[in-house]
C-alpha cells in the first residue's frame, strides 16, 4: 500500500509538474508567436523607412557639400574684397598724410610770412627755410596769376624794400589768398579722407560680418556633414541588422508553430496515458484497502497477552531512544601634361592668330586657380572633419568603456543575487520538505495513536467479556448480566447444539485457578489503561510541539519569502539595467564603428590631398607661371634678356 500510494503521489506530482511545464510552454508559444509576429511586422515597416532615411541623408549630405563649397567661395571672395579695400585704403591714407602734411607746412609758412610782413620783420623771415618753401610754392603753382607770382617771387627773393608799403600790402593779400585756398584744400582733403575712412570701416564691418557668418555656416555644416556621414553608416548597419532579424524571426516563427502543434499532440497522449495509470493505481489501492480492512479486523482479535505487553514495551523503548537521538542533531602630374599638350597642339595649328591660345591660357589659369581654391577648401574641410570625428571617437570610446564597467558590475551583482536567491529558494524548499515530513510524521503518529487506542479499547472489551464470563460461572455475584453478553455476542455465531449428549459426572469448579486467571485479566486491563493514558499524554505533547514547529516554520518561510521577493525585485531591476547598459553599449559600439568607418572614409578621401597639397600647389604655381610667361610672349613681351 505504501509503495502504491507513493507511486500514486509521484505520478500526480509529475503530472502537476509536467502540466506546469506544458502550460508555461504553451504560454511561451502564444506570447513568443505574438512577439515574433509584431517584430516581423515592425521590421517590414521599418526597412522602407530606414532606406528612405538613408537616401534622404545622402541627398542632404550632398546638398550640404554644395552649400559648403559655395560658402567657402563666398568667404574667399569676401576676404579678397577686404584685402583689396585695405590695400586701397592704405594707399589713400598715405596719400592724404603726405598731402595734409605738405598743406599744413605751407599754411604754417604762409602764416609766418604774413605775420613777418605785417610786423615789418620780413628781412629776417626772408632768411628762413619757410621763405624758400613759399618761393618754391609760388614758382610751382599753376593757379596763380603771373603778375602775382612775379611780385611774390620778387618779395621772397629780397628784391623789394621793406618800407615799400603798397608792395607789402599786395604781397600780404596774395599770401592770405593762397593760405585760404590751401586751408580749403586741406579741409576738403580731410573731409574726403574721413568719408573714405568711414566707407572703408562700413565695408570692413559688413565683410567681417559676412565672413563670420559664412565661417559659422561652414563650421556648422561641416559638423553636420560629419554627423550625416556617421548617421548614414549607422542607418546602413541598422538596415542590415533589421533585414537579418526579419529573416531569423520569420524562420523561427515557422519552426515555433510546428513545434507548438507537435507538443499539443504529445501532451494529449501524455495526459491520456497518465490518467490510465492513475486509474490503475486507484483501482488497485481500492482493492487492497478492502483486503486491508478485513486483515485489520482480524488483527483486533485477542492474541497472547504476554507478547502484547512485550511488543508494546519494546515499541515504546525504541521510540524513546529514537526521540533521544533526534534531540542532538588612414598635382596629378598626368593632368598637368595633358593641359600643356593641349596648348602645344593649339600653337601648332596653321590658321588664325594667338587670341584663341591666349584665351585657352586664360581659361586654364582660371581653372588652375579654381582647382587650387577647391584644394584649399577641401583641405580645410578635411581638417575640420578630422578634428570633429576624432573628438567624437574619443567620447564614444570613453562611453563604451564606462558602459562595459557598468555591465561587469551589474553581472557581478546579478551573480551574487542569484546565489542568494538560490540559497533562499533552497532553504524554503528544504523547510517545506521538513514541514511536509513533520506533517507526514505527525499524521503517522496520530494514526498510530488512534490505532493503538482502538486496539487497546478492543482488547479491554475482550478481556472484560472474558472476565465477566468467568465470573458468571465462578462468581455469579460479580456477573454483570446479559447486556454485555448481548453487546459482545453480536460477534458470535450461535448454532443449534443439537440433542444433549450423555451427561458426564458431577463437575467440580476450579475456583482457585479461575481466581488467578481473573487476576491476570485485571492486570492486563490495568496495563492497557496505563498505556492508553501515556499514549494520550504523548499525543498531546507531540501535537503541541508540531503546532509550535508549524508556527515557527510559517514565520521563517514568510520572512524568507519576503527576502526572496525583495532580492528577486532587485535582481530584476539589475537585469533590466544590465539589458539597458548592453543595449546602450551595443548602440554606442555601432556609433563608434560608424565613426571609425567615416574616419577611414575621410582618410581615403583626404590623406592623399593633405600629403601632396604643397606639391600640387607648387606644381600649379609653376604651371600658371609658365602659362603667364607663354601668354606674355604671345602678347609681344621679350624674355631674351
Amino acid at each position: 500500500m505504501t509503495m502504491l500510494q507513493t507511486m500514486q503521489k509521484k505520478v500526480e506530482a509529475e503530472g502537476e509538474k509536467e502540466k506546469e511545464l506544458f502550460d508555461k510552454f504553451m504560454c511561451y508559444c502564444k506570447n513568443a508567436g505574438g512577439q515574433l509576429s509584431k517584430s516581423i511586422s515592425d521590421s517590414k515597416t521599418k526597412m522602407p523607412d530606414v532606406a528612405a532615411q538613408i537616401d534622404e541623408s545622402i541627398a542632404q549630405k550632398a546638398q550640404y557639400g554644395e552649400d559648403l563649397k559655395k560658402h567657402q567661395v563666398d568667404r574667399t571672395s569676401a576676404k579678397g574684397a577686404m584685402a583689396e579695400a585695405t590695400g586701397l585704403r592704405e594707399k589713400e591714407a598715405a596719400g592724404f598724410a603726405a598731402e595734409s602734411t605738405e598743406l599744413k607746412t605751407n599754411i604754417a609758412a604762409f602764416g609766418k610770412a604774413i605775420t613777418a610782413v605785417e610786423n615789418a620783420m620780413s628781412g629776417s623771415f626772408l632768411q628762413s627755410a619757410d621763405a624758400n618753401i613759399l618761393k618754391n610754392l609760388a614758382l610751382s603753382s599753376a593757379d596763380m596769376l603771373d603778375a602775382d607770382r612775379s611780385e611774390l617771387t620778387a618779395f621772397l627773393s629780397g628784391e623789394q624794400n621793406d618800407e615799400y608799403a603798397p608792395s607789402s600790402g599786395g604781397i600780404t593779400g596774395i599770401m592770405k589768398q593762397m593760405r585760404d585756398t590751401m586751408a580749403k584744400s586741406l579741409a576738403d582733403a580731410t573731409a574726403q579722407e574721413d568719408g573714405a575712412k568711414a566707407t572703408f570701416d562700413q565695408l570692413i564691418a559688413a565683410k567681417t560680418k559676412e565672413v563670420q557668418s559664412l565661417t559659422k555656416s561652414i563650421e556648422k555644416k561641416t559638423v553636420r556633414v560629419g554627423e550625416l556621414g556617421i548617421e548614414i553608416v549607422q542607418m546602413k548597419e541598422d538596415l542590415s541588422d533589421t533585414e537579418e532579424a526579419l529573416y531569423e524571426d520569420t524562420k523561427f516563427l515557422a519552426g515555433l508553430d510546428k513545434n507548438c502543434a507537435t507538443k499539443e499532440k504529445e501532451w494529449a497522449i501524455i495526459v491520456k496515458t497518465r490518467n490510465e495509470e492513475l486509474l490503475a493505481l486507484a483501482d488497485t489501492i481500492k482493492i487492497l484497502n478492502d483486503d486491508d480492512a478485513l486483515e485489520m479486523f482480524k488483527k483486533t482479535l485477542p492474541g497472547s497477552s504476554a507478547s502484547l505487553v512485550q511488543v508494546k514495551l519494546s515499541s515504546k523503548t525504541t521510540r524513546a531512544k529514537a526521540l533521544a537521538i533526534l534531540e542532538d542533531a588612414r598635382g596629378n602630374k598626368k593632368d598637368d601634361r595633358q593641359r600643356l599638350d593641349f596648348l602645344m597642339l593649339a600653337l601648332k595649328g596653321k590658321t588664325g592668330g594667338f587670341e584663341k591660345v591666349i584665351k585657352m591660357i586664360d581659361d586654364m589659369v582660371a581653372l588652375l586657380n579654381e582647382e587650387q581654391l577647391d584644394d584649399e577648401h577641401k583641405k580645410e574641410y578635411c581638417n575640420i572633419q578630422f578634428d570633429y570625428t576624432d573628438d567624437k571617437k574619443k567620447e564614444l570610446e570613453r562611453t563604451v568603456s564606462d558602459l562595459a564597467t557598468s555591465i561587469d558590475d551589474a553581472k557581478e551583482g546579478i551573480a551574487t543575487l542569484t546565489t542568494d536567491i538560490e540559497a533562499l529558494d533552497d532553504g524554503i524548499k528544504a523547510l517545506d520538505k521538513q514541514v511536509a515530513e513533520a506533517s507526514e510524521q505527525r499524521k503517522e503518529e496520530n494514526s498510530d495513536f488512534t490505532t493503538l487506542i482502538a486496539s487497546d479499547s478492543a482488547a479491554k472489551d475482550i478481556l472484560g467479556f472474558a472476565k465477566n464470563r468467568l465470573n458468571k460461572f465462578y462468581n455469579p455475584k460479580l456477573y454483570k448480566g446479559a447486556a454485555m453478553l448481548l453487546q459482545v455476542g453480536v460477534h458470535r455465531n450461535v448454532a443449534d447444539p443439537g440433542p444433549a449428549p450423555e451427561a458426564p459426572a458431577a463437575f467440580k469448579k476450579k475456583g482457585e485457578e479461575s481466581g488467578g486467571v481473573i487476576a491476570m485479566i485485571d492486570t492486563l486491563i490495568g496495563d492497557l489503561d496505563k498505556e492508553i493514558t501515556e499514549a494520550q499524554t504523548e499525543e498531546k505533547l507531540a501535537q503541541e510541539e508540531y503546532e509550535e514547529l508549524m508556527a515557527d516554520s510559517a514565520e521563517k518561510r514568510a520572512q524568507d519569502s519576503k527576502t526572496l521577493t525583495e532580492k528577486a525585485g532587485v535582481k530584476a531591476n539589475t537585469e533590466a539595467a544590465l539589458a539597458q547598459h548592453e543595449t546602450d553599449k551595443k548602440d554606442k559600439e555601432k556609433e563608434l564603428y560608424a565613426t571609425e568607418e567615416y574616419i577611414a572614409s575621410l582618410h581615403a578621401e583626404c590623406d592623399w590631398l593633405i600629403k601632396y597639397f604643397d606639391m600640387r600647389k607648387e606644381a600649379r604655381a609653376g604651371e600658371i607661371d609658365s602659362m603667364k610667361k607663354a601668354k606674355a610672349v604671345l602678347s609681344g613681351a621679350d624674355f631674351s634678356l
